[in-house]
């Protein structure tokens, strides 16, 4: 078997570029067709390339969506008896992504040559996430990878669900505060400026209001260094995502998040009902609870929860529960933490805990409803009021001019 690098288009006619194994070039050109990928360019790979293509891939990104559909049709396959290495190839064969189809092709050939199915993935950690690969490695120890793998599809689809109804619901307050800015921002820029000479008598006797005359010095300032702020704008901008880029960064993140008045909550009711989902679902397959307790962590997405999960788990390795480092962390609800304790006692966890994210879930869902419901007149008055104030500023000094003539 030799390595061929290859160019070729996808049906979307996007150029794809990367490596895989074959006999000869013929093979590699059946392989890529299979793929649904039309060959432009087929050679020898030169080592240093193949290892550069084989990072490129590594590094490569593929959307939840089109993951949620590949862990609910792997865990199909499998469930109807088609073997791993077959059941990899259909699905390679099949995606309409053509990074998902390269990934899936080198995870066949790993695979193939007796690496486990989760290690082979946890090469591509863009692709798959942490919570994935953990739930796979779980599952096919345990003998229930159908099920974790379809719960990882559910897992993924709700996270998309969510994801779409955060970006659809918010839409139009986002639309409406660009707007609204570039108004106040035209406003403030050329409309005010107008003003400033016709108010110099009122300055001079000292009856200009303060509100008016803090306008005009904002507006003549963003005349005069507009250009300096947007550059210093775009220069914080491009800092802070650096540092929101560093493990520092993303903790710092994490905790301002759960600080967020009303969001804050929302996060964090999801954050935990995760947990809660994913840990029942494991303690219901027999996995062993410091063991789910290590998988399921990852999927709180927050840094802070996973911390004191942690702590849990070091507590439970001692011989203490697991509701009482959940209480002490104070991330987690007083109800949820209850419940859990409860669950402890009568040794049923592994059904009271999917029940516990199911009703965190829906009460979440509602409270995030509302809150975008509310956020849009809210962003609708904030733009008016400014808006109104710009015009009062000068509509006041231009009312105390013509009365006092």
């Amino acid at each position: 078997m030799s390595q061929f690098a290859y160019v070729a288009r996808d049906l979307k006619g996007q150029k794809i570029t990367g490596v895989l194994d074959a006999g000869n070039p013929r093979e590699a050109t059946s392989q890529l067709a299979a793929l649904n990928l039309f060959p432009i360019e087929v050679k020898v790979a030169d080592p240093r390339a193949a290892a550069a293509a084989k990072s490129t891939l590594a590094k490569a990104k593929v959307s939840g969506q089109v993951m949620a559909t590949f862990y609910a049709q792997m865990a199909s396959l499998l469930r109807s008896g088609v073997p791993m290495l077959r059941s990899l190839t259909v699905l390679s064969q099949q995606s309409t992504d053509a990074t998902l189809s390269a990934v899936l092709t080198e995870i066949k050939g790993r695979v193939e040559e007796g690496e486990p199915l989760g290690q082979a993935m946890s090469r591509y950690p863009r692709v798959f996430s942490d919570m994935g690969v953990n739930m796979t490695r779980a599952g096919a120890e345990g003998g229930f990878l159908e099920d974790a793998l379809e719960r990882v599809g559910v897992f993924t689809e709700l996270q998309e669900d969510l994801k779409g109804r955060t970006v659809s619901a918010l839409a139009y307050p986002i639309f409406l505060f660009g707007v609204g800015s570039i108004v106040i921002s035209i406003l403030l820029v050329f409309f005010v400026p107008k003003f400033d000479k016709m108010f110099d008598r009122l300055r001079d006797r000292g009856e200009m209001p303060w509100v008016t005359d803090a306008l005009l010095s904002f507006s003549r300032m963003l005349q005069s260094y507009g250009w300096l702020l947007l550059i210093a704008a775009v220069v914080a901008i491009v800092m802070f995502r650096v540092r929101l880029s560093s493990e520092a960064g993303k903790e710092w993140a994490d905790r301002v998040k759960l600080k967020i008045p009303v969001l804050g909550g929302i996060l964090m009711n999801l954050a935990v009902a995760r947990f809660c989902r994913v840990l029942g679902t494991l303690l219901g397959n027999g996995v062993p609870i410091l063991k789910s307790l290590d998988i399921s962590r990852s999927a709180t997405g927050n840094r802070l929860l996973s911390r004191s999960i942690a702590d849990a788990s070091e507590n439970i390795r001692s011989g203490d529960s697991l509701a009482s480092p959940l209480r002490a962390s104070g991330h987690f609800p007083l109800t949820v933490v209850e419940m859990i304790s409860v669950a402890e006692e009568s040794n049923s966890l592994d059904t009271v805990l999917p029940e516990i994210a199911d009703s965190l879930e829906k009460r979440t869902f509602r409270r995030l409803d509302l809150f975008v419901r509310m956020l849009e007149p809210v962003m609708l008055l904030v733009m008016a009021m400014l808006v109104m104030l710009v015009v009062l500023a000068l509509l006041v000094p231009v009312i105390r001019s013509s009365t006092a003539m």
